[in-house]
């Protein structure tokens, strides 16, 4: 398919994330969400739902993570050239910015499936001449600069992405807002659907929300409501186009901030937290809409290591395009599981010998702890009781983490950091790696090369989760906090452990972190340590548990499905 006006012969969903995560090598995101879009478009290909994905180009990527002697995270910008990857395409649009026009063109990437389907995703920049050299860098930092900067980088995505496919020809039959980021797209929607007989424009019955909202899906994915974009309204007023009367966008988004997540739960028909607690979670935060919740996945063939997918090839065939079929993982021996186990740790140690001269033990029971630096994660966890870790795990346990921290965020910069100076006061006498620039070529490797997924934020501040459902995938057990998708996915000594109590919290209530830290340990030395190293069979039926239970059901063919059904068709 060459040419891309092939696309806009059918009706198309319109999917918006300010970041998607396809490979390491077009570093258009930043961690968890942008890898989930690029992991939704690749099952959206697979399953060939007709889907056109809108994002922006971000020529400077997010950054490349070098970690000091320390512990410090220094950022470097990331070079990388959009001409080696994908199209430009020679239309292009306008938005008004600050009472100028500025030019968006569009590049196209085609997600092609080995199944036949393949999902155009455009990139949008300003890097054009014509534009102001700053208009020219509003779209090369991903979550760069200040406010004014992200509100210009979300008029670009949501209004721009719109007009873009407009003016490409492509016919929409639904938009989906990952996140709020997209919000901006309603009013552009909105600016269309008006009574021409109206006499005050400041009246909401001169505009057609309904219209607007039957065309609208919005996913929320942040449960803490200073996660929710917030921009004042002068700010808005100073440089954002003058598409629909600010006190039209008050009814909809704030009397004292636009607040872009209200702003897309007002104009949605359907809106979806990302697992059954969420869902639960953002109810409450927003009372009076109706939020459903659709389980975020990770898509199977992406995330299997070459070990294992060649066992699943032997033994489940179809699993990669039917991924419910390794319900039949008992099909598979225990030795030939724990031997292709064996591979991924391998390989994983291989690569953490040639980039840090560090040599782990392939018969040490490894811990793997990797997501971004932020505090609620509380990356440190492990290492609350130095002298209890040691009688517990010292010769038994080894421990790789990984993890980028916003360059903004202090707190989660300085977590790294005390990781570090817990890993020099142990004295190697457990072994602990911190590997630096985490990204999806890493956690490739580093994922299915752990023996158990180590996972303890603070209740109930985890949407989803989706590093767990990757370990799964690969037979790796999960040792997590009830949060997220766990709740769903936990069965105790069946698919995994849990950490703490029953998750009954339904608000941001403060927990209990000594009873988590007690837990962690005394599952650890109880039942983790002895299972893994006296009870083989055990542990490999429970690696079992992971992939029939766990990603069986917990990845995002299962998910697509589940937006085509609930809320595309509907």
């Amino acid at each position: 398919m060459k040419d891309w006006r092939l696309f806009t012969r059918d009706s198309r969903i319109a999917y918006f994330s300010m970041e998607i995560g396809l490979s390491s090598d077009i570093p258009t995101y930043s961690g968890g969400l942008g890898v989930l879009a690029g992991d939704t478009i690749k099952s959206t290909a697979d399953l060939k739902v007709p889907m056109v994905a809108v994002t922006l180009l971000h020529r400077k990527g997010f950054f490349r993570q070098e970690l000091t002697a320390e512990g410090a995270q220094r950022e470097h910008a990331v070079s990388w050239n959009p001409e080696s990857f994908m199209e430009r395409l020679p239309i292009k649009t306008l938005v008004t910015i600050e009472d100028r026009d500025v030019k968006i063109q569009a590049w196209l990437y085609r997600v092609k499936s080995p199944a036949g389907g393949v999902v155009p995703v455009l990139f949008l920049d300003t890097d054009i001449p014509g534009n102001l050299d700053s208009d020219r860098r509003l779209t090369d930092h991903l979550y760069g600069g200040d406010l004014e900067y992200r509100l210009k980088q979300e008029i670009i995505l949501g209004i721009g992405g719109a007009r873009i496919l407009s003016t490409l020809g492509f016919d929409i039959r639904k938009y989906h807002m990952n996140e709020g980021h997209a919000s901006f797209l309603t009013l552009e929607l909105l600016s269309h659907n008006r009574n021409p007989e109206a006499k005050h424009l400041d009246d909401p019955n001169a505009w057609d929300l309904k219209s607007v909202s039957k065309r609208c899906v919005f996913t929320t994915h942040t449960p803490v409501e200073a996660g929710h974009d917030r921009f004042p309204y002068e700010m808005i007023e100073k440089i954002g186009p003058s598409l629909v009367p600010i006190e039209i966008i008050k009814k909809l988004g704030g009397d004292d901030m636009l607040n872009m997540t209200m702003l897309a739960l007002n104009l949605s028909h359907y809106v979806n937290g990302v697992a059954k607690k969420h869902g639960e979670i953002s109810q409450a935060l927003f009372p009076g809409f109706e939020i459903h919740a659709i389980t975020n996945g990770v898509h199977p063939f992406t995330w299997t290591s070459p070990y294992m997918v060649a066992l699943y090839d032997r033994y489940i065939p179809g699993w990669a395009h039917e991924p419910e079929l390794l319900v039949r993982v008992d099909n598979i021996p225990d030795e030939e599981l724990w031997d292709a186990h064996c591979g991924a740790k391998a390989l994983l140690f291989q690569y953490i010998e040639e980039t840090t001269g560090q040599r782990f033990d392939p018969d040490v029971l490894t811990v793997g702890f990797a997501r971004r630096s932020a505090t609620y994660k509380r990356g440190d966890m492990i290492f609350t009781d130095i002298e209890r870790l040691l009688k517990i795990g010292e010769g038994k346990l080894q421990f790789v983490f990984a993890g980028k921290s916003h360059p903004k965020d202090e707190p989660g910069k300085e977590l790294i950091q005390k990781i570090h100076e817990r890993v020099v006061e142990l004295g190697g006498r457990i072994k602990v790696i911190y590997l630096q620039n985490y990204d999806m070529e890493l956690a490739y490797k580093l994922i299915p090369g752990v023996d158990i997924w180590l996972n303890n934020p603070m209740r109930p501040r985890e949407a989803s989760g989706t590093s767990g459902m990757k370990a799964a995938f690969n037979g790796v057990p999960n040792f997590s906090v009830l949060d997220g998708w766990w709740i769903e996915g936990h069965i105790e000594n069946v698919t995994g452990w849990s950490i703490g109590p029953a998750p009954t919290e339904s608000t941001l209530v403060e927990i209990n972190s000594e009873e988590d830290v007690r837990d962690l340990y005394q599952k650890l030395e109880d039942v983790i340590i002895p299972t893994y190293y006296g009870d083989r069979k055990k542990w490999i039926s429970i690696m079992k548990g992971a992939i029939g239970k766990n990603a069986y059901y917990f990845n995002t063919h299962v998910m697509m499905r589940r937006y085509v059904t609930e809320a595309y068709l509907r």
